[in-house]
């Protein structure tokens, strides 16, 4: 994704630190770096490729191609690109992890509303992950730090073999 144009977010530019809460009613870009909590219900967050955020996430949306510690709380969808470095729980029901993210948390895919159950599968190139249950309430978690290639959110109609 390309960095937004002005008139698209608000936008944190590289030299600017945060330190606390930051709110907002506007899709918000952060190219710094924050510490706190960031919540931007029903607006969208991309971290930018040089962004640092020490903080737990609350919006419609969010996007890390930078470096986020902290948990992700997303009511849509949740995107993690390949330059991603990410250290967290996931809550969200659309996740997205780019081959080549950093990736060590779990992932709790929430159902929508009338839809069928999902089924979260996940696929490692250096790891098996660990722990990866298919239930109402669907958690994943990558274990000792493992990159994690890809998420696929498909509906479940009937059991796989392995």
């Amino acid at each position: 994704m390309e960095t937004p144009r002005t008139g698209e977010f608000a936008h944190i530019g590289r030299s600017v630190i945060i330190k606390g809460e930051l709110s907002g009613s506007e899709d918000l870009y952060v190219d710094g770096r924050v510490e706190g909590t960031i919540e931007l219900q029903g607006n969208r967050l991309i971290i930018g490729p040089n962004g640092q955020v020490r903080a737990n996430v609350n919006a419609k949306g969010v996007v890390v191609e930078g470096k986020l510690d902290g948990n992700i709380r997303a009511s849509e969808r949740a995107e993690l690109k390949k330059s991603a470095v990410a250290v967290g729980d996931i809550v969200t029901q659309r996740v997205s992890i780019e081959d080549g993210a950093y990736f060590k948390g779990k992932v709790d895919v929430q159902r929508e509303s009338a839809k069928p159950e999902a089924r979260v599968e996940v696929k490692s190139a250096t790891a098996p992950a660990s722990n990866v249950v298919a239930s109402s309430g669907t958690s994943v978690s990558a274990g000792s730090g493992s990159p994690v290639s890809s998420v696929d959110k498909t509906p479940v109609t009937e059991p796989k073999k392995f």
